[in-house]
């Protein structure tokens, strides 16, 4: 449930999207236990469910776990070193050379192998049937996939995305998420997607760029290694692109018979760059939250942007984004998934004229999903993650934002914003500010950790050489107020002052020092 929120409209959304989740997760429950999905087919219903569960665990990781390690990408790490020690681990090795690249590479491509496991265990199959529905609950749940793709954004995807962008902090403070971390960079030293490298390379030389330097240049094996990796991804990544275009002509995909063979083409074409953006987006919103006003630019439209993504709702238009992205996200998925998914009978000619077993496992669509991965979700990430303000000042990044923020406010997947918050009361998460402050308050220390802050700021002995009693041991967040806010200075400097008036006096009542506007009193109360 969105924080803040509570009105008649948004807890009807809450409840009519958490009983649609309800419902979804019966019936994928109940097609594993009576063996009509994919993998329970063959007998084994409650390893499914095991298997099931479990990959949508760590798919629930990998999602908030981008978010957080892009969003802290910019932060000290040393500002939470005592209080977060796990996140700490992570973020040394993470925001060191170009480890937080590597892990986007990795993280992408362990998505879609977690994701084909939710979906191998769970996706009903042809025939499914369950307990005498109507017909139009299984075209609509069953066939569609909806009962999935409601499950999998929601559970797997949309809750820990809504904790993990506000909450980064608590949300990886755990040795679950460091395990992920290093899967991740595993996945990326494969080098399947290496390629994305290179087109990180092209996009910046085409903008007349130089490619920001985050390691000192290859050289010897390490650079030969490198682009063998490469060349090993761009050829996997052309076969994948030649077959799937070449099939799309042939007319041998699942796409729907009525659309003509190049609409289907430009479709494909079409939809990769819709999720490229929104892929890059999210990118780029978590990498410029934690950046002031002045180092935001003054592009319109990338103010604008931010004004709706920082400024209003709260700050929940942040996550509010995330709901929207990932429902276009899955929906152009479909689509794509269609057209790139080769149907090639046992009666009919392969395509290109390929071994039988080989068109046996492109039939299984898994050529669309790479190229998907690598050239409509990869690169883009990598593009905005080096340009991540200027990623934001373009229109379609707006109209785009806008379109998933409509989304989410149709309620559909609102069953994620109760996870949510049912997850953040029983881990306890908080705000990243009650940590690390805002943007602004950690510029105006200079971005120092807390042992160097508790040296260098004379406040913690007194103001102006006048000493306040007990202060260095008062709250935390009450030398950081003192600290940051003026007002909260001049205010503890006159309490100081009057008791040492008090003091010198022998009087033993201590007097308020002058108020500092009425319009205030009524708002702080000790």
């Amino acid at each position: 449930m969105a924080e803040g929120e509570n009105d008649p409209l948004t807890l009807f959304k809450n409840f009519y999207s958490t009983c649609l989740l309800i419902f979804s997760a019966i019936c994928i429950h109940g097609l594993m236990l009576t063996n009509q999905t994919g993998l329970s087919e063959g007998g084994n219903s409650i390893g499914t469910i095991i298997l099931f569960w479990a990959a949508i665990i760590w798919l629930a990781m990998i999602e908030g776990g981008q978010a957080s390690h892009v969003g802290l990408a910019p932060v000290s790490q040393e500002l939470y070193k005592e209080t977060h020690p796990v996140s700490y681990k992570i973020a040394e090795h993470c925001n060191k050379g170009a480890n937080l690249d590597r892990y986007l590479l990795g993280r992408q491509f362990g998505v879609i192998f977690v994701v084909f496991c939710v979906n191998l265990s769970g996706g009903p199959i042809g025939t499914a049937t369950l307990w005498n529905m109507p017909e139009w609950v299984i075209q609509v749940f069953f066939k569609t996939g909806f009962s999935m793709i409601l499950f999998t954004c929601m559970v797997g995807q949309l809750n820990t995305q809504v904790n993990a962008s506000i909450c980064m902090l608590d949300f990886i403070n755990n040795y679950f998420s460091l395990f992920t971390y290093w899967g991740c960079i595993f996945v990326e030293f494969t080098g399947f997607v290496h390629f994305s490298y290179a087109i990180s390379m092209i996009v910046h030389n085409l903008a007349g760029q130089q490619m920001e330097q985050k390691e000192p240049a290859k050289e010897g094996f390490d650079l030969l290694f490198f682009w063998t990796r490469v060349l090993f991804s761009f050829g996997i990544l052309s076969f994948s692109l030649i077959i799937t275009i070449a099939a799309l002509f042939e007319g041998k995909t699942t796409m729907w018979d009525s659309v003509p063979k190049v609409i289907s083409v430009i479709l494909f074409f079409g939809l990769m760059s819709v999720v490229g953006m929104l892929e890059g987006m999210q990118i780029a919103f978590f990498g410029v939250a934690k950046l002031t006003e002045e180092e935001r630019g003054n592009n319109k439209w990338a103010l604008s942007t931010c004004d709706i993504l920082y400024n209003r709702r709260n700050g929940l238009n942040l996550p509010g984004f995330m709901i929207g992205r990932q429902l276009t996200v899955v929906t152009c998925f479909f689509v794509v998934a269609r057209v790139t998914t080769q149907n090639v009978g046992d009666d009919e000619k392969n395509v290109m004229g390929i071994s039988d077993g080989l068109q046996g496992f492109l039939n299984l669509g898994f050529q669309g999903a790479l190229i998907t991965t690598i050239l409509a979700s990869i690169s883009w990430q990598l593009v905005a993650g080096a340009f991540p303000v200027a990623f934001l000042s373009t229109p379609v990044t707006y109209v785009l934002l806008r379109i998933c923020l409509f989304l989410e406010g149709t309620g559909i997947c609102n069953g994620a914003w109760v996870l949510a918050a049912i997850h953040k009361s029983i881990a306890g998460f908080q705000r990243d500010e009650v940590y690390i402050g805002t943007a602004e308050e950690r510029r105006s220390r200079g971005m120092k950790d807390n042992s160097k802050r508790e040296i260098d700021m004379p406040a913690l002995s007194g103001f102006s050489g006048v000493n306040l009693p007990g202060f260095s041991n008062a709250p935390k967040s009450l030398r950081d107020l003192a600290e940051s806010d003026p007002a909260v200075k001049e205010y503890m400097n006159e309490v100081a002052k009057d008791m040492g008036k008090d003091s010198s006096s022998g009087g033993d009542v201590l007097a308020p020092p002058a108020s500092h506007g009425s319009a205030d009193d009524s708002e702080v109360e000790a």
